[in-house]
């Protein structure tokens, strides 16, 4: 998507949310969903309809983990590292998965299509180890598991 889509998409956006209170981050929210992630040259005008400084909104930006601010990987592999899952072996999965990839949590692969991120509890604790692939939970997943489903996202459409 271009520069001026994404100016667009924030035009049309700004003036429901620019009036309430609050309306900062739904906004963002809504952003995202429209172009996939906050695009750094929305910033200054997002600042200016809100009355703030972009540092601030930079600033909320930077502090919810779930905001981008540049566009999304292909996939997106977040696996659960919270307590129940690395007893279970989360962290044999954590290491395949960066060996697999080729990026460590938090990165890009160097070819951009995957994201891996360490989550911190998916709500799946008694079905250990879990993790979300493009958004959908898998439990109990063990390593040949984990394999298939990277391998089943790999194929060329």
């Amino acid at each position: 998507m271009s520069q001026d889509h994404h100016q667009a998409r924030l035009a049309a956006l700004l003036p429901a949310f620019a009036a309430q209170k609050g309306g900062l981050l739904p906004l963002l929210q809504a952003l995202q969903r429209e172009v996939g992630y906050i695009p750094p040259a929305c910033v200054a005008d997002i600042a200016r309809a809100f009355g703030v400084s972009r540092a601030e909104v930079q600033g909320v930006i930077s502090f919810y983990r779930d905001f981008r601010s540049e566009p999304p990987a292909r996939h997106c592999l977040r696996l659960c590292l919270a307590e129940a899952c690395l007893s279970m072996g989360a962290a044999t999965l954590a290491g395949r998965a960066r060996a697999r990839l080729g990026a460590e949590i938090g990165a890009r692969s160097a070819d951009g299509r995957w994201q891996l991120e360490g989550a911190y509890c998916l709500g799946a604790c008694a079905c250990a180890p879990a993790l979300q692939l493009d958004g959908e939970l898998h439990a109990r997943v063990g390593p040949e598991q984990l394999q298939r489903l990277l391998d089943d996202e790999d194929e060329p459409c």
